[in-house]
């Protein structure tokens, strides 16, 4: 069971049902009710399509004694509660009858009633739950009803970001839509119903507007075949955590970010009450200020295979000591400008992680402004690699230097990606400078002869011996988890090593392009001619195992 939640104190204990059906059409796939808001000034949810739903009340547990299915017990413990779940499936019943007029329900023998017939006799019900004058055990006392929980099934776990006017901790389950009963909205939260297609509210220009939650809802419900399906797979989900997006600034205004996309980590890092503006996009030229001895400034050269754009970090004491840029990017004016800009006093070492273009060329010109020495590992005699790169200085695995308030940056040869690549280590923030050792996002590319599978494989499993907690790449954010990361990283570029291994041994003796569609079927064509590098980087790691051989006729399996 998951450790207990606790609702922040800013935040309301809410609930939301799904309810599911099929499409008329067959095979059309499954339909989900959602109503569409009302509008109100200054409510971020105002004209959203959600689901039925809101805040629990006390009356929904002293709804107890009048429900069929789990008792608090159950329900606290599939909620990882010590107590209390009972009320948040109470409360999405409830919030689905007010707002919908849809009610699970049966008879107190468990049979389900046609509640048609008392159609009339409910409806003014649905005002008086909503104004607070009864709850639902007053309800079911006077129609002899039991509240049908048995088919209600916990879905997710979803808290508003900090720093928002309105906070929930919300609850969401999925239930079938009880036959025969037809949806009516209450005309006060819910203006509008609507049964629709998870593909069909997520399309562009559907005219849904969607809070992130309902959007990744209706991406989960989306590769369900119909109700059915998805609501047996709820009942499947185990361990339930907590999803609480984030608010960032852009240049176009505020955005919520998600925990799975980039940035959500190092936001939740540098802006953890969400009230500061930590910016959830990565500007070129921008100094972000990630700790009092790390700044990072990112090069205004994003593209295909640089992402957002090189990232320079100014690493050192805060007061006094030395001042070290890590990778100063490529040769752009503009670019180093900014870094004179952001140091807080003069760069007394520019650390180099590797010598492809897009990060050591930068180097002259700073040494050149500032008297820095320039640390790193002279270019191997490959295409691609930065030649003119001349170091003062070829840091040995391991050497450091100390910054002057007892933490010091340490070299950690790295070689795969290139075979000069060094990785700088904070020990004292538990932070690797990784360059392309290691990216946000994506795998990086192996290119032979310089790049190298077997040595990048070996060089990550090192990494798992560090004590770390943060990645700081040569491009995108800061990111957590690492030793995670890594053995991710490890775990990807060995299932990619089977695919190719099975590729070989299907098609026989093949050039690199026929192997290179098969075993990077799940990468765009357009991306193939770079997928065929590290192809190729994956051939010669199974040719030195003695699983694969080239020939005339191209590559087969040993």
């Amino acid at each position: 069971m998951n450790a207990p939640h606790q609702t922040p104190a800013d935040a309301r204990r809410a609930a939301s049902l799904m309810l599911l059906r099929d499409a008329a059409e067959p095979g059309a796939g499954l339909e989900v009710l959602m109503l569409r808001r009302a509008e109100r000034d200054g409510d971020l949810r105002s004209g959203a399509c959600v689901f039925p739903g809101g805040v629990m009340e006390a009356a929904d547990h002293a709804a107890a004694p009048w429900c069929m299915g789990p008792d608090d017990v159950a329900f606290s413990a599939r909620l990882s509660l010590p107590a209390g779940g009972l009320g948040y499936a109470v409360a999405a019943v409830r919030e689905s009858f007010e707002e919908v007029g849809l009610l699970l329900a049966c008879r107190p023998d468990g049979s389900v009633p046609d509640l048609a017939p008392l159609a009339a006799e409910l409806a003014p019900w649905r005002l008086r739950l909503h104004r607070g004058e009864a709850g639902l055990g007053d309800l079911c006392q006077a129609f002899d009803l039991r509240l049908d929980l048995r088919g209600l099934h916990y879905f997710s776990h979803w808290l508003t970001p900090p720093g928002v006017p309105k906070r929930f901790d919300t609850r969401f389950f999925t239930a079938l839509a009880p036959a025969g009963q037809v949806a009516d909205a209450d005309r006060s939260e819910a203006v509008e119903l609507m049964w629709a297609r998870p593909a069909d509210a997520l399309a562009k220009g559907s005219g849904y507007k969607l809070l992130p939650v309902t959007r990744t809802t209706l991406q989960e419900l989306q590769r369900q075949a119909g109700a059915a399906a998805a609501h047996a797979e709820a009942a499947t989900r185990r361990a339930i955590g907590l999803t609480m997006p984030r608010r960032g600034a852009t240049r176009q205004g505020p955005r919520i970010v998600l925990p799975w996309e980039p940035g959500y980590a190092e936001l939740a890092r540098l802006d953890p009450d969400g009230h500061h503006g930590a910016s959830a996009e990565i500007v070129p030229g921008l100094a972000v200020r990630l700790s009092p001895r790390i700044t990072r400034i990112t090069a205004p050269n994003a593209g295909m295979m640089t992402g957002p754009g090189t990232n320079s970090y100014l690493v050192g004491a805060p007061e006094a000591g030395p001042l070290v840029l890590i990778d100063p990017g490529p040769e752009d004016p503009a670019h180093r400008a900014a870094i004179l800009a952001a140091a807080p006093r003069t760069i007394t070492h520019v650390f180099t992680t590797h010598t492809h273009g897009d990060h050591s060329p930068g180097a002259a010109g700073l040494a050149a402004a500032t008297g820095a020495a320039v640390w790193g590992r002279r270019a191997p005699p490959h295409a691609g690699q930065d030649h003119a790169f001349e170091p003062d200085h070829e840091p040995a695995d391991g050497e450091t230097l100390a910054l002057g308030d007892g933490s010091a940056l340490r070299a950690v040869h790295t070689p795969g990606h290139a075979s000069n690549h060094l990785c700088w280590w904070l020990p004292d923030e538990k932070t690797l400078f990784t360059g392309d050792h290691v990216m946000q996002g994506s795998t990086v590319v192996i290119n032979p002869p310089d790049g190298d599978m077997v040595a990048y494989l070996q060089a990550l499993h090192g990494l798992l011996a560090l004590d770390l907690d943060w990645l700081a790449p040569g491009h995108g954010f800061l990111v957590d988890q690492p030793h995670a990361v890594v053995r991710a990283l490890i775990a990807h570029r060995l299932r990619r090593e089977a695919k190719v291994l099975a590729a070989l041994q299907a098609a026989g003796p093949a050039p690199l392009p026929d192997l290179v569609a098969a075993a990077y079927d799940d990468t765009p064509v357009q991306l193939y001619p770079v997928a065929q590098r590290s192809l190729l980087a994956h051939l010669l790691k199974l040719q030195a195992d003695g699983l694969a051989a080239e020939a005339e006729g191209g590559w087969s399996a040993v």
